[in-house]
């Protein structure tokens, strides 16, 4: 790749001179800003974007942390994200946790020397101290996507009122015995709780840790007779599982069983039978925190932390 000084010793102009003509100054003769423009197309000159960022101008990157790049829905939440940067010249540097507090730190720590300009991020513990500590410390902004952040702007769907609004479904439809699949921190978990005890159901919660596990509760909350058996899983992924181990235990889907994911990835609608999910309005949530983050990069200084929640859509299909 050609460097400026190539450029410059190809021109016969001084290095100082092809940086002012190749960084848009336009007090160069004409002449000058032809020859080395010319010359810089002929050899396909690429700016050094972290010489850019070391000089204190802008990279035009965006460092994107997400937690697991394997689940569908991630991978659409940074498709959503690039797409926009894109609209607006940025460019972004993808980093996947895996839900790993250690790499997640790690990260950011890449993120600071590849001197990006802001920074998306789907914390693994949002409240944690330790993350903030580290977001505070990059010297760049930081907006959290999907999740609320102590401390940072967010634009998120408020999982509390999804797992409401999923169990007032279920409670409604004459489920009778409820499951949660997922964490038990999980605001999902929390909202869908909170709602069935309000109806007057029981809601028995699993943490997630092997199928083994997950096929122990789903023996013990086995729908008994003439009563029906409704599974919240925390994500798609999980969903799957659930409809395979039910499949094993025999227990039929809808007629026994119904089963609702969260996500709305893509094989929702092609699996048998196909899954009832919850929808995050994704493209929004991305037009919405790069927006964001480009207004905190080009606003430096002290604003009102900035809060969206956004509201979830519950796609029902055949396996509730």
């Amino acid at each position: 790749m050609i460097t400026m000084t190539e450029i410059a010793r190809l021109t016969k102009v001084s290095q100082p001179t092809v940086s002012r003509v190749l960084n848009g100054n336009m007090n160069v003769a004409p002449e000058i800003r032809e020859r080395v423009l010319a010359c810089a197309k002929e050899h396909d000159y690429q700016p050094n974007a972290l010489a850019k960022g070391l000089q204190g101008s802008k990279t035009h990157l965006l460092g994107v942390l997400l937690t697991d790049i394997s689940n569908g829905f991630f991978a659409d939440v940074a498709k959503a994200v690039e797409t926009e940067a894109r609209k607006h010249g940025y460019s972004i540097i993808l980093f996947n946790s895996d839900y790993n507090p250690d790499s997640e730190l790690e990260y950011l720590d890449v993120v600071r020397r590849y001197r990006v300009d802001g920074v998306l991020a789907v914390p693994i513990r949002e409240t944690s101290e330790t993350w903030l500590a580290y977001a505070e410390k990059l010297d760049v902004p930081v907006v959290s996507i999907t999740r609320p952040a102590r401390g940072l702007d967010s634009v998120y769907v408020d999982h509390a009122e999804a797992g409401e609004m999923v169990a007032r479904y279920l409670a409604g439809r004459g489920y009778e015995r409820f499951l949660f699949i997922g964490k038990e921190y999980d605001r999902k978990y929390v909202g869908f709780r909170r709602a069935l005890t309000e109806t007057g159901q029981a809601a028995t919660n699993i943490v997630y840790q092997h199928d083994g596990q997950m096929k122990k509760a789903l023996e013990a909350c086995a729908p008994l007779s003439g009563q029906r058996l409704a599974v919240f899983a925390g994500n798609d992924i999980y969903a799957l599982r659930i409809l395979s181990l039910l499949r094993e235990l025999h227990i039929a889907v809808p007629g026994q069983a119904g089963v609702i994911g969260f996500d709305d990835t893509m094989m929702s609608r092609y699996l048998h039978p196909s899954l009832s999910s919850v929808s995050q309005p994704i493209a929004r949530m991305a037009q919405e925190a790069v927006t964001r983050l480009l207004y905190r990069i080009e606003h430096p200084g002290g604003h009102p932390l900035w809060d969206l929640p956004l509201r979830a859509m519950l796609v029902p299909r055949e396996s509730a």
